[in-house]
């Protein structure tokens, strides 16, 4: 079953374009992990929580990746603590449903 884990991270007023600018930075060498199916780092449109967002093929997957010198690598130059406006959530989540757009909708939106 997919793991998806979200990490939600709230940015102080002034903050928003370093720690955006750090993640378009990243090496991301999660990416090359076994069991990492992909991720997404979200922009609040109201409030000041970013959500970073990890897909897994299993718990085990991501426990390895929090467990790596990857991990660790990732983590190891984090932004002042000015830049949090508090502390940060972790939510580890399972999918048991879920539905992708049809065909023709996908289609539509591409020639948008």
């Amino acid at each position: 079953m997919v793991v998806v884990v979200a990490n939600r991270i709230p940015v102080s007023k002034g903050w928003e374009e370093e720690f955006e600018r750090r993640w378009r930075n990243r090496t991301w060498s999660i990416a090359n992990l076994p069991g990492f199916l992909g991720t997404e780092v979200l922009r609040p449109v109201k409030g000041d929580m970013y959500i970073v967002q990890t897909h897994w093929r299993s718990m085990k997957d991501f426990e390895r990746w929090a467990k790596s010198p990857g991990f660790q690598e990732a983590h190891a130059n984090p932004p002042p603590r000015e830049a949090f406006a508090g502390s940060n959530v972790l939510e580890i989540h399972e999918v048991f449903a879920g539905r992708k757009a049809l065909a023709k909708n996908r289609a539509r939106k591409a020639k948008r």
